[in-house]
């Protein structure tokens, strides 16, 4: 898809893959604008499978001003860009590399071609500068909608990723729809009139995730937990509690003899809600739901769908599967009757990977994060690794970045990898120019702050950048540390960003420099 930077429409009829920019005898393509919006709708003429529509805008960047690109998912880089720089690009990993650790699973390089002279982000697009715009997708829950730039030209094209669709002739499909203003300024205005400001409840509270990873046991989190003053009211256990990714109802005896439990009731007793991470759309090749049912799993071309490489690689679930969906509605069922108030969704671009008859990869994923809501119920829902704007009105929260790394910017061979890598860096960035969707679209996370001295290799300049940022452009505020441990510095820290992240408002900000 989109292989070329030619506007119109590409599809298929009997096999075979035909493009058109006007119109032509098997499709009709009927434009239609308004003082907010503009749409594109086609009319099949012939039986044909729509693939990928694109369209110019009037918008052609110039070198002095900076465009806003919206990453792909959540922990996708995302920031405002000049023309002149270049996206990272997964496939120049080599290729043994990439094969073994999946690193192009992660982000839209599996589905998408770009190329060196394309910049690209989805769902939303502005720039800033003499010649202001301001774009963003008004056909949520239907098709991806992304935004091109030709680097050599300047040009911006709007498209759609139509794939999976199937027209009978006399069918009609709305290929396009996107509110749009020519400044800055009116067309935030226009986005949060479309998207009015939400009661989002504000979340301070600890996960267990960068402190201990997955070596976590009862011992510890009570520890931990016993630690957190009235201040918090969110304790989260994540990743390492169940034996395998996937059999998430088979809890490690070991670490956790009487369960999970007396952790739930304890930060009951507290006063804090108790939190759970789960991965539920993806199992590891090693669990034994991947052993026994294999049946649950995706394929295409056959294939199961290897979703990446962490702990020993893992697997899309088949949401087509009823039972796979009745499996996946189990165990959220188990936690949730268990006690748990606040559900940590991760690996939620996994929905986006599993291809269903006549639907485009934006409405598979729409319905599959419909399905985790409605097993939640009334619960807390924060999504992680998702497609933002199809989150919206199904989580209350979403990460908007990359996990926090324990170096600022990671080791130096990680800076090279894929656009989705794990660094604070990059995670500070998407919180700032993400942070306009805070409280409109979901409350934003930002993922954890660290003001431990042990086992971070971060400056405290850059611990207590981390701390200020998180606290002023999101809605969630966590940390994996034991605020016991804290010397009087950190705590008085903690207490600046809490007065920040309570009272405090971001009224302008903007990039300096070249280099980000």
């Amino acid at each position: 898809m989109g292989k070329k930077f030619k506007r119109g429409l590409w599809y298929k009829k009997d096999g075979v893959t035909l493009f058109t920019d006007e119109g032509d005898e098997n499709v009709e393509i009927v434009l239609e604008k308004t003082p907010e919006y503009r749409r594109a709708v086609i009319k099949a003429k012939a039986d044909i499978q729509p693939i990928f529509y694109r369209k110019p805008s009037i918008y052609v960047a110039d070198e002095e001003e900076t465009m806003f690109f919206n990453g792909y998912q959540s922990w996708t880089d995302s920031k405002e860009a000049y023309v002149t720089e270049f996206e990272k690009d997964v496939k120049k990993i080599p290729k043994f590399l990439r094969d073994k650790f999946a690193f192009d699973r992660y982000g839209d390089s599996w589905f998408y071609e770009s190329g060196e002279n394309i910049l690209h982000g989805y769902d939303v697009f502005y720039s800033r500068g003499t010649n202001e715009v301001f774009y963003f997708n008004g056909l949520i829950g239907q098709h991806l909608l992304l935004f091109e730039v030709d680097k050599p030209t300047g040009e911006l094209c709007i498209a759609s990723d139509l794939e999976g669709v199937n027209l009978k002739a006399g069918e009609e499909l709305e290929v396009l729809k996107y509110y749009r203003a020519y400044s800055f300024q009116k067309g935030l205005e226009l986005f949060n009139k479309i998207y009015p400001k939400k009661d989002v409840k504000k979340i301070f509270g600890y996960t267990s995730w960068y402190k201990f990873y997955q070596n976590i046991n009862e011992s510890l989190l009570l520890n931990d937990l016993d630690a957190l003053d009235e201040r918090f009211n969110l304790f989260q256990i994540d990743d390492g509690y169940q034996t395998f990714v996937g059999d998430w109802l088979d809890v490690n005896e070991q670490k956790f003899p009487s369960g999970l439990k007396p952790i739930v009731d304890k930060a009951h007793e507290k006063g804090k809600m108790a939190g759970l991470w789960l991965a539920p759309l993806v199992a590891e090749t090693k669990s034994k739901l991947f052993r026994e049912h294999p049946e649950y799993f995706a394929k295409a071309d056959g294939e199961f769908i290897r979703c990446g490489g962490n702990w020993s690689g893992f697997y899309a679930l088949d949401l087509t599967n009823a039972d796979a969906r009745a499996y996946i509605r189990k165990c959220l069922t188990h936690y949730a009757e268990m006690g748990f108030d606040f559900f940590k969704l991760d690996f939620l671009y996994a929905a986006t990977m599993c291809p269903q008859v006549g639907k485009t990869r934006g409405t598979v994923t729409e319905e599959a994060y419909a399905f985790l809501r409605e097993c939640l119920g009334d619960k807390l829902i924060l999504g992680c690794g998702g497609i933002l704007f199809n989150a919206i009105g199904k989580f209350d929260y979403m990460r908007v970045g990359p996990d926090v790394s324990l170096k600022f910017d990671d080791v130096w061979y990680m800076r090279a990898m894929h656009r989705e890598r794990i660094s604070t860096k990059v995670t500070l960035q998407n919180t700032i120019y993400r942070s306009f969707m805070d409280k409109h679209l979901f409350g934003n996370d930002p993922d954890v702050f660290l003001l431990r001295d042990k086992n971070v290799g971060m400056s405290k300049a850059q611990k207590k950048s981390l701390l200020t940022i998180n606290a002023l452009f999101g809605s969630v505020l966590m940390t994996s540390d034991n605020i016991a441990e804290y010397s009087e510095e950190a705590k008085a820290e903690l207490s600046e960003a809490l007065d920040l992240w309570n009272n405090a408002t971001v009224t302008k900000y903007s990039r300096e420099g070249s280099k980000i």
